[in-house]
């Protein structure tokens, strides 16, 4: 009897397997429920499939969460104050200049990265979604955004002003090449004229670069803005796509110079009070594009210790949602998240960080993904972007 139990059950759980390729078309969760039941006939096992599968549910990108997030940067493209210029000023007449006559396309989202990474959102929810119901809002927004003598006044800027060549170095450069890379592997004929536009941008970005480089003796850990590994990161994905070999061997040697014999990182003592990426997790995301499967999995473990792992592994606290610095905590869970993803798709099943990165990063979605659209402007002008980039990683 208990042998037969056994194989009912067994073929239950085959019949909810088979079904669940066909669960992305099922808008009404009430029959998906009601399948369950009918199948499984037992309450306690349905309530906990059903968690289950709300779970994975949001954190798949559908139509409808790519929406609400996109209404975020629609709003706060156009907004340009409050705003952070971050502007050295060589004199009184560039003083007084307003944000959108030192940034013709980047000025709102209080800052000029949080505007990129939000162009860089808007792009990417119109190349998956084409019929999405606010398109026309999105082009409008872009095309305005994307006219060439815009473009060509945001590149004049880092050279206009004695102290702009260092301007976003590497945050805003990362995004910035994010976006260009967006562009360019959609292939739809708005993209290609967005592409086009941007390209004075890009290749004025793409050169500050290789002149900062070589010349950039130490990386920048810290969790924030500079952080070296993160940009570079975004760095050799464009390169990579764009085949500029000479740009990514480059990066290749100095990230070996900067990580490859890091080991035993005091990951133990992050956050900081205003992280927004963790110091350890985006060299190992960074050092898995880097290294050979091999020599990555030898590498990571030899770069984290018990006491690490455990730190990077719980939940940060935000406690105040309406101060611009502390909020930054939120984009920590969602940068912590697509990081370990990342990393737990280069390790072996029997590596014992690859469940742990999964399950981690699918519960710091889960809980952070309810705060981005929190109606604070401190989280609402930049964490839309966080949360569609660790949504779009498989």
């Amino acid at each position: 009897m208990l042998h037969q139990k056994k194989c009912i059950n067994s073929r239950k759980i085959i019949s909810i397997i088979i079904f669940l390729p066909r669960l992305r078309c099922i808008n009404n969760f009430t029959a998906l429920a009601f399948y369950l039941f009918l199948v499984m006939k037992k309450i306690p096992l349905l309530i906990s499939l059903i968690s289950l599968f709300s779970t994975l549910f949001s954190q798949s990108l559908s139509e409808d969460a790519a929406r609400r997030l996109a209404r975020l940067p629609l709003h706060c493209i156009i907004t340009e104050f409050p705003n952070k210029t971050s502007h050295t000023a060589d004199s009184a007449s560039d003083a007084i200049l307003l944000p959108s006559q030192l940034h013709p396309s980047f000025y709102g989202c209080l800052d000029w990265h949080s505007s990129v990474h939000g162009h860089w959102l808007l792009v990417k929810v119109l190349k998956e979604f084409p019929s999405i119901s606010i398109r026309d809002s999105i082009i409008n927004v872009l095309n305005n955004s994307f006219q060439a003598e815009k473009i060509s006044g945001e590149a004049a800027y880092f050279s206009k002003f004695k102290t702009t060549a260092t301007y976003e170095r590497t945050y805003g450069w990362a995004w910035l090449l994010k976006l260009d890379q967006e562009l360019l592997t959609w292939n739809d004929p708005l993209a290609k004229q967005w592409h086009a536009a941007l390209q004075p941008l890009t290749q004025k970005v793409v050169q500050l670069w290789k002149n900062f480089l070589p010349k950039q003796t130490y990386p920048n850990r810290s969790g924030v803005h500079p952080n070296t590994a993160f940009g570079l990161v975004f760095a050799i994905d464009w390169a990579r796509q764009v085949r500029d070999t000479s740009f990514e061997n480059l990066i290749i040697s100095k990230s070996k110079a900067y990580y490859l014999n890091s080991v035993d990182t005091p990951a133990y003592l992050e956050p900081d009070g205003s992280d927004f990426l963790s110091p350890s997790l985006e060299i190992a995301d960074l050092m898995r594009r880097i290294l050979s499967k091999t020599s990555f999995v030898n590498w990571l473990n030899k770069f984290y210790e018990p006491r690490s792992i455990a730190r990077i592994t719980q939940m940060p606290v935000v406690s105040d949602r309406t101060d611009f610095q502390i909020v930054h905590l939120d984009g920590l869970s969602l940068s912590r998240a697509w990081c370990m993803k990342g990393i737990a798709s280069q390790l072996p099943a029997s590596h014992p960080l690859k469940k742990k990165f999964e399950t981690t990063a699918a519960t710091f979605l889960k809980q952070a993904l309810p705060n981005v659209t929190s109606g604070n402007y401190g989280g609402d002008h930049w964490l839309a972007s966080f949360a569609l980039y660790a949504l779009s990683l498989n």
